[in-house]
């Protein structure tokens, strides 16, 4: 196919992981009330996976001038 290239997805998991922190971010408080390390060790898992997505999506694939 001559287009072959033009039509493969060019979209990696970097949706996946921005959702995935979001959801961790809103679910941390609530996951482990009676221990609260847990939600603070969920709350910054949410933000690592978050930052990384948004890393490969915006971050990353920008050329310098």
């Amino acid at each position: 196919m001559v287009h072959s290239e033009h039509n493969r997805s060019r979209s990696g998991g970097w949706f996946a992981l921005i959702i995935l922190g979001a959801i961790l971010l809103f679910l941390a408080p609530t996951i482990h009330p009676e221990e609260p390390e847990m939600g603070v060790a969920a709350f910054a898992a949410g933000l690592a996976i978050g930052g990384l997505g948004f890393f490969l999506r915006f971050v990353r694939g920008r050329k310098r001038d």
